[in-house]
């Protein structure tokens, strides 16, 4: 049978397609832009017809109907990266929260900790040999994949053909449905000075020629426009953006000085601007590869020069990152620091920098604490952390005792803050 006849007996309409769910199913959906609307609508309108199914997905950025508190017995959310359609319900213990590094999660399907009965995942239009792309996130799609009992594929002329390790054939599909849904787009988060005083400490330490890991937000982006001045930067990261791709077209990164994957971007999702897709399509500079090749510390980390660059919200004076909970209350999750910053100390001539505003809540808490608030999860532990920059400047942590820890956390402290972080790490006889 051809590819093309293949193809046609496959095709289904959405509500049909997501009767290959069966009731104990769990349905893994890969990260931001890769989540296929159309699929993820028809199973949220027949969301009562089915009974303990779980959908396993980070970082969800649609609304969707299944995600109900009313309805928990019949679909229920599991995430192991929060955001604003996921955190409330975590808060209100409807949805849950599966704690762990990106990079692990494709083998946690591989033993079976975590199970992968459907796979839904938004693909490119079939080549002339049969194959889809779901390069807009690979991540731990693959790895679901490879378990699956059906993999549903939602086919948009959208969705960008990209190179690398992100390709499913048409022989592997149980059904596939067809869209136009426009591809989800992320807006250019706010600068503002503290970001920029962030910024432009960390742009003194990044030299030319380095490997950028770099997140998303107002400081990566206000990072990224620091480095403008910068050449032959390369890129291997976790998430591929429109700050990474105006270094692309400015000629800043050029990954000609990379040890590893010399001339070509790595990175396992992507999300951003219509123009970042459309770039993606077809482009032989780029390649999309699994988070387990992306993140793992040991290949990130074999690349020289590696600097990474990552949000915290708090971090205590012997350099304890909390970066994905405020007090009991989860916000967001591990996802790759702990990698990227494991990969950057394993780098000859690495670098890796946590990055946060000095205060909260209009300079009212300082986010350079004595002890981590009650009930904050450790995302990044004393031994791992490099680097702390604030708008106030940067604390090298890495080989320093605890009393040289201190001092610098209090000098990168808001002033407002400085005597009383004194004061307590004097009752904690760390100074």
């Amino acid at each position: 049978m051809s590819v093309q006849a293949m193809y046609r007996e496959r095709r289904r309409d959405p509500a049909e397609a997501v009767r290959l769910v069966r009731d104990g199913d769990t349905i893994v959906v890969p990260i931001a832009a890769g989540e296929p609307p159309l699929l993820l609508q028809a199973l949220s309108e027949q969301r009562r017809t089915f009974r303990d199914v779980t959908v396993f997905q980070l970082l969800p950025l649609r609304p969707a109907g299944y995600l109900d508190p009313e309805t928990t017995e019949h679909i229920r959310h599991n995430s192991a990266f929060l955001g604003g359609q996921s955190r409330s319900g975590v808060h209100e213990g409807w949805v849950d929260y599966c704690p762990a590094h990106f990079s692990e999660i494709p083998e946690m399907f591989r033993r079976g900790l975590l199970p992968s009965d459907v796979v839904f995942a938004h693909a490119s239009e079939m080549d002339e040999h049969g194959f889809f792309s779901i390069g807009l996130s690979p991540d731990y799609t693959m790895a679901a994949i490879e378990q699956a009992r059906a993999v549903v594929l939602e086919v948009n002329p959208q969705v960008p053909f990209c190179f690398g390790a992100c390709h499913v054939h048409i022989s592997e599909v149980a059904a596939l449905v067809e869209s136009e849904q426009p591809v989800i787009e992320l807006p250019p988060a706010p600068i503002g000075p503290v970001e920029r005083a962030i910024a432009g400490h960390v742009g003194e330490l990044v030299p030319d020629g380095a490997t950028l890991q770099i997140g998303i937000g107002g400081i990566p982006d206000a990072v990224i426009q620091q480095l403008a001045s910068k050449r032959d930067l390369g890129v291997h990261t976790e998430m591929f953006g429109d700050g990474i791709l105006s270094l692309l077209e400015t000629g800043v990164v050029t990954n000609r000085r990379k040890n590893l994957h010399t001339g070509t971007t790595f990175a396992t999702f992507a999300l951003g601007s219509h123009r970042l897709y459309e770039f993606m399509h077809r482009n032989p500079a780029l390649q999309m590869y699994p988070v387990d090749v992306t993140n793992d510390p040991l290949l990130a980390g074999a690349h020289d020069n590696l600097h990474a660059i990552n949000g915290t919200l708090q971090v205590d004076l012997i350099g304890q990152c909390g970066s994905e909970s405020l007090g009991f209350r989860p916000y967001s999750g591990s996802g790759g620091q702990v990698d990227f910053v494991r990969a950057a100390n394993r780098s000859r001539g690495g670098r890796s920098f946590l990055v946060l505003p000095s205060t909260a809540k209009n300079g009212t808490i300082s986010r350079i604490r004595p002890t981590l608030t009650d009930g904050t999860q450790v995302t990044t532990g004393k031994n791992d952390v490099d680097h702390v920059v604030t708008e106030h400047g940067v604390a090298h942590l890495r080989g320093s005792t605890a009393r040289q820890r201190a001092r610098a956390l209090i000098a990168i402290a808001h002033p407002d803050f400085r005597d009383e972080l004194t004061e307590a790490a004097e009752r904690m006889r760390l100074l």
